[in-house]
């Protein structure tokens, strides 16, 4: 396509839009709410430009105007440097205090608006949306009412059971709007130091994070592996570190549910892996609200960042006087759909999934029991049916709970315990187990796998916001 751009005639691939031909000549058009790898929605209108075809002018937004043949754009026309202008001094009435608007402001001459607005952190730019959509899958947050009431947010604004805690809408978001959020959990690097230096206790390692101890265990209690999550539940109730627990329990089949349970009989009905994601966060506010105040929660990297986020952002103290939390996490390499899990399962081994005694992953092999017989493949058969976010989330091991548990690098029938805190250190001890050694080096392995596969996907965000 040949087009002319502030009078430089030049040549562009049909498919582009207005915005990548202009950046492809060196030619900056500000924009708040574009990112490459994300559909173009035009939301913010700053990159508004004027065109000029068969001799009539009009205005549009440059990132989701696609090039034509003999196209006259002028990206810097009077006309539309005042709607950029009128822009700028709108979005500095509504959020005052953000820097990245300030400094677009200062650039176009608007020091000052004529107009006050609320005092506002979102522009409604729906970056943060559009990622947590489109690149990692989960919908957790949305644009929700209309008119000047229109803002992001959870549905019905409640505590969301969707959100993984990964940062992706973090990382996107052009003000700190998204961090200010109390309904999700978006973790950057900042709040994990925050959360490791407030909670956590111990020597700082690359790979497993903050830690005290790593010891292999196994209990005379039957759970999975050595049982070490069920015995530790069990010791923390009749020690009084805590009162009740936040557990998932099979249902109708082999689903799961999040329930809260008081006694040893509620921790043992929990026993055993479940590798479905489970809505937990709203399980937790009503446990709260409930008047539970001493809990275990057991649960899952992204589920252990959420509980995190909640302590750091919430003040528990004043809202709910006396609470004390006890994270208990979670090896987790991915979770699985459950009807894609169940139609595979009965696919690849005539088994239904709902009547299987037990379903374990251990070195890279998906098992299931049933009828006191085992069947296996490889896990990566089954990768089609793994949950929406999980390829974005780089914790193997639950770094931010105060002790992970896992199978992974102990001898069969041994769980993996990593010490994180003196909490989880005084959990420990009061538990009575076997001892064998840990091989860290088959640990490293997943961790790294992990974080590489998400670093991968983070590559994609992160070069978009460097273009």
């Amino acid at each position: 396509m040949r087009l002319e751009i502030d009078g430089k005639e030049i040549e562009v691939e049909k498919g582009k839009t207005i915005l990548e031909a202009a950046k492809g000549i060196g030619i900056d058009i500000p924009t708040l709410c574009y990112h490459p790898v994300l559909e173009p929605l035009g939301a913010c209108r700053l990159c508004s430009v004027e065109i000029e075809k068969r001799g009539r002018r009009r205005i549009v937004t440059a990132c989701n105007y696609p090039v034509e043949e003999g196209l006259v754009v002028n990206t810097k026309s009077p006309e539309v440097i005042e709607i950029r202008k009128m822009l700028l001094e709108l979005l500095l009435g509504r959020c005052p205090e953000e820097r990245r608007i300030q400094s677009l402001a200062q650039e176009y001459g608007v020091v000052k608006p004529r107009f006050k607005l609320e005092d506002e952190h979102c522009i409604l730019c729906g970056l943060c949306t559009r990622v947590c959509e489109e690149l990692v899958g989960v919908s957790a947050i949305n644009v929700i009412n209309r008119g000047v009431e229109r803002e992001v947010g959870t549905p019905y604004r409640e505590l969301s059971d969707d959100c993984i805690g990964c940062g992706s809408c973090a990382l996107v978001c052009p003000t700190d709007a998204i961090k200010l959020e109390k309904n999700i959990y978006p973790t950057t690097e900042e709040d994990i130091k925050e959360i490791e230096d407030r909670y956590l206790e111990g020597e700082k390692d690359k790979e497993l994070g903050v830690y005290s101890d790593l010891v292999a265990g196994k209990t005379s209690v039957d759970g999975q592996d050595g049982g070490m999550v069920t015995s530790l539940l069990i010791s923390g109730l009749e020690n009084k570190f805590f009162d009740a627990a936040l557990v998932v329990q099979r249902e109708d089949g082999y689903k799961a549910k999040a329930v809260v349970v008081e006694d040893v009989e509620g921790i043992k009905s929990a026993r055993g892996t479940k590798y479905l994601r489970v809505p937990m966060m709203s399980k937790l506010e009503e446990a709260l609200k409930g008047g539970k105040r001493r809990i275990a929660v057991v649960g899952t990297p992204c589920e252990v960042r959420a509980v995190r986020k909640i302590q750091q952002q919430w003040d528990l103290e004043q809202e709910f006087p006396g609470t004390e939390i006890t994270l208990l996490g979670l090896f987790c390499f991915e979770s699985f759909d459950y009807e894609g899990l169940k139609e595979d399962t009965k696919r690849k081994f005539g088994v239904d999934l709902d009547k299987a005694e037990k379903t374990q992953i251990t070195k890279g092999k998906y098992i299931v029991t049933a009828n006191g017989k085992d069947y296996s493949c490889d896990v990566r058969a089954f990768e089609d049916v793994v949950r929406e976010g999980c390829s974005f989330c780089d914790d193997f091991v639950s770094r931010l709970a105060d002790i992970s548990i896992g199978s992974v690098g102990s001898p069969d029938g041994y769980s993996t315990v990593i010490v994180r805190s003196e909490r989880g250190k005084r959990l420990l001890d009061a538990t009575e187990f076997s001892q064998a050694d840990v091989d860290k080096n088959e640990i490293v392995k997943l961790v790294r796998f992990k974080k590489k596969r998400a670093d991968k996907n983070f590559a994609k965000i992160l070069e978009g916001l460097e273009v």
